[in-house]
């Protein structure tokens, strides 16, 4: 792909960044109405979009797709277990914090960013299912483990974890089933392999929501590093270089390995390339854990990917 037809597809999409930053930074918009501007995204617009996108795929080739899900799998998940590890026995963090570092290294923004950018390459319709396999990923499978190793982390009477250790997975599990981004595809999903096919009606209401996903969900980015202070100590830079470089880099080779087509593996890595999650951060602010930390490395790596998009793109595609 030649440097002008990047330059033409990341220029408007950095742009409506930009202008949400301006909105944030110039209290436009404060923490309370980014919230909700992200709920707006993450609860019903995205999830709408997403569903039409699986309903209308064949059951065949939804089929198809579990190498991919595969890949996804190993490459969010595996990479937070490795960081994990590495953050408790080797930098000798605590399970909390160390949870807390690997969660933010490897969630990525792909609610926001993935419709715009991947779209912008393949038309949205193409990427509506690696999308949702990555919302299930995150939401069902990654949040919910580093929230329940937090959890148990954060307990100082082994009794009472023992005691209510079952429930807490369970709660946790169904917590992220209950989020829409994962909940709303999964039964897009389940449908799909048992033949439904979205009619023509459906389709035209759920896109009357899902059609203001990519400007919405690219303006909250911005409205969201608006609102946030940054620091710049040295667990928020490693957090932001794991997750713009080192983790697109790690993906690439477990595509590889699991046998993606081309297409698949420019989305698998474009997918895990995005900014940190602004979700993963928040998680963070609610177990009291490298809070300042984890919002600088949302911020940080935003910036970042102004470089390493480009670079990926021009590399990949």
């Amino acid at each position: 792909m030649s440097v002008g037809h990047i330059f033409y597809i990341l220029v408007p999409i950095f742009f409506v960044i930009i202008l949400g930053w301006l909105a944030g930074h110039y209290k436009s918009f404060d923490a309370s109405s980014s919230k909700a501007l992200n709920s707006l995204v993450t609860k019903f617009a995205l999830p709408a979009h997403l569903f039409i996108g699986i309903t209308t795929t064949s059951r065949k080739s939804l089929i198809e797709q579990w190498p991919f899900l595969l890949a996804l799998f190993i490459g969010i998940v595996g990479f937070y277990a490795v960081l994990l590890l590495v953050g408790r026995f080797a930098v000798k963090q605590s399970v909390k914090d160390a949870s807390m570092f690997a969660l933010n290294s490897a969630q990525p923004t792909f609610a926001f960013m993935g419709i715009p950018v991947l779209g912008a390459i393949y038309g949205s319709s193409a990427v509506a299912i690696p999308i949702a396999i990555t919302g299930i990923v995150v939401n069902a499978v990654l949040d919910p483990a580093a929230t329940i190793i937090a959890t148990v982390a954060s307990r100082n009477s082994g009794k009472e974890r023992n005691g209510h250790l079952g429930k807490l997975i369970w709660d946790s599990i169904l917590h992220g089933l209950r989020e829409p981004l994962a909940l709303v595809p999964l039964i897009g999903v389940i449908l799909t392999l048992f033949g439904f096919h979205s009619p023509d009606l459906l389709n035209k209401s759920f896109n009357q929501i899902g059609d203001i996903t990519s400007g919405a969900a690219l303006f909250a980015v911005g409205v969201t590093i608006g609102v946030r202070n940054i620091s710049f100590s040295i667990t928020a830079i490693a957090i932001a270089l794991l997750k713009t470089i080192v983790q697109p880099l790690l993906m690439l080779l477990i595509a590889y390995l699991c046998g993606l087509s081309s297409a698949d593996t420019v989305k698998a890595v474009l997918l895990v390339s995005f900014p940190g999650s602004a979700v993963a951060a928040m998680i963070a602010t609610r177990f009291e854990s490298l809070e300042s930390e984890t919002a600088s490395a949302f911020v940080i790596s935003a910036v970042i990917s102004l470089v390493t998009l480009p670079v990926l793109i021009s590399l990949l595609v």
